[in-house]
């Protein structure tokens, strides 16, 4: 199983760039107007920008509203469109521990770690023709645990630095990559106990994103998740 955040992501943000520029063109008439003092110009370009922000806006909530919200178990696949290509994330496995590191240098999880593993991959199947093959360098990203209670879970830094200076063979997620390569990386996370129905958030962290119709970032849309629940158990990554 496969979704795409945003969906028809070219449209989007050509709509997105169509009606910045039909604001920014009705603002500058509006301007026009008020240094001629020119009421007709100054109605037609305040209207003109109010019509298109109201319309953009109202298209934004409309979609959100209807959006659901949807858990992709384990090797489903989310797809970040970069316009010319997609990056697709996956749960590979987790592991759960109450403490990392070796027996005498041990940090004791406030509740449990949780050790989750996530595959990068470049489908080189959504490149466009002119592209090549250059690297790519993923958006910034922001990743959290989500519990059935609603609360989330940022990655633990005391967690993740423990298991990378363990030796871990993680790879960063803003590490770049040419088509048709992947990599994985883990990520820790320290739970309260009682967390149940855990699932994984990876969303993009660029404040753009708010605006683009249909985006997941967007006011009152729902959210893909990656189920961690009923991942695979990693073996031999904890010593």
């Amino acid at each position: 199983m496969a979704e795409y955040m945003p969906q028809l992501a070219p449209i989007v943000v050509l709509l997105f760039l169509g009606s910045a520029i039909l604001i920014g063109i009705s603002v500058l008439v509006l301007f026009c107007g008020a240094v001629c003092r020119s009421s007709l110009l100054a109605k037609l370009g305040g209207g003109t920008a109010l019509t298109v922000a109201a319309g953009y806006f109202l298209l934004l909530g409309g979609v959100s509203l209807a959006s659901s919200e949807k858990v992709l178990a384990p090797g489903g696949l989310k797809y970040f469109c970069e316009i010319d290509c997609h990056l697709a994330y996956s749960v590979e496995g987790v592991q759960t521990a109450a403490a990392l590191g070796p027996e005498l240098q041990q940090i004791i999880a406030h509740g449990k770690f949780i050790v989750v593993r996530v595959k990068t991959w470049f489908d080189e199947r959504t490149i466009s023709a002119q592209r090549g093959n250059g690297p790519l360098t993923p958006n910034r990203r922001k990743v959290f645990l989500v519990d059935d209670a609603g609360r989330s879970f940022a990655v633990s830094v005391d967690g993740q630095s423990k298991l990378n200076s363990s030796g871990s063979n993680s790879t960063p997620l803003s590490q770049s990559l040419r088509p048709g390569e992947s990599y994985t990386t883990d990520l820790v996370f320290d739970v309260p106990s009682d967390a149940r129905g855990l699932r994984l958030l990876i969303a993009e962290d660029d404040p753009e994103t708010r605006l683009l119709i249909g985006h997941e970032n967007s006011l009152l849309h729902k959210k893909i998740f990656l189920d961690v629940q009923a991942a695979p158990r990693l073996v031999g990554l904890l010593r």
